[in-house]
């Protein structure tokens, strides 16, 4: 059985960790992971999810491996740019324990949903460690340093409402509402102008990395790619015959 599984439910690519017994991270798996996306990308996915069919998201790194394994700066910015900057939105749905590798691999996810009886930690301090995979500047550009610096160094596991406050979590919902919400937002972001969205999508990396000068820099590009997709004209056709936001996008 693959660490990672994937299929497409109309146009979400749905990835699925499915590594026994709790998703442990090591280089296979991310691998998988990343494949995966590359495939959803390959079929016209317009959005992506990302989830796990084990008792929890995902308990962070294999021990046994992780130093072995130990990736250096070109792996790490292949990995980022092949999970974090996937040009279509990507929406992480948490079960159980995101931990470590966990807790950072939703991070590099767009948007999060969280079940009410998940829990999140940054847990590498108490083992002498760091976060690996990003986690420190990630959760600092969702939180802010005040709060990103609380959750590495004190290495503790957090509610999700507490998350949800602080601006890491974009929503919780009942444990047993989770695929369907999840799988729900994911649908949302299929179904709108995947040109656009990817733009919102690139400007607001710029912006969280480089600032906004960074953004502006690209600004103009962005607007040109948006204003010669096609979903762009349905968009003005539909608001120009309707007097609303009812156009049906097809994603180019």
């Amino acid at each position: 059985m693959s660490a990672v599984e994937y299929h497409k439910d109309g146009s979400v690519g749905v990835v699925t960790l499915a590594k026994p017994p709790h998703n442990l991270i090591d280089n296979a798996l991310l691998s998988g992971l990343m494949a995966a996306y590359d495939q959803a990308l390959k079929q016209d996915c317009r959005s992506i999810l990302l989830r796990s069919s084990m008792r929890h998201f995902c308990a962070g790194a294999d021990l046994n491996v992780i130093y072995a394994e130990r990736g250096d700066q070109d792996r790490f910015e292949k990995l980022w740019a092949a999970l974090e900057d996937v040009p279509v939105p990507t929406v992480a749905a948490v079960h159980g324990a995101a931990i470590g590798g966990g807790f950072e691999l939703a991070l590099l996810c767009d948007m999060i949903v969280a079940a009410d009886t998940a829990s999140f930690g940054l847990a590498e301090a108490t083992l002498g460690l760091l976060p690996l995979l990003g986690g420190v500047q990630r959760v600092v550009q969702r939180a802010g340093v005040a709060r990103g610096k609380e959750i590495a160094m004190f290495a503790r596991r957090h509610d999700p409402r507490a998350l949800e406050r602080w601006g890491v979590i974009n929503l919780v919902v009942e444990e047993s509402e989770l695929g369907n919400a999840s799988l729900s937002w994911a649908r949302q972001l299929a179904a709108g102008a995947t040109v656009a969205l990817g733009g919102i999508k690139r400007l607001a990396n710029l912006a969280a990395r480089g600032g906004v000068r960074a953004a502006d820099a690209q600004q103009a590009q962005t607007n040109d790619d948006m204003w010669a997709s096609q979903d762009r004209v349905r968009g003005l056709a539909a608001f120009a015959a309707t007097g609303s936001g009812t156009a049906s996008f097809e994603g180019n």
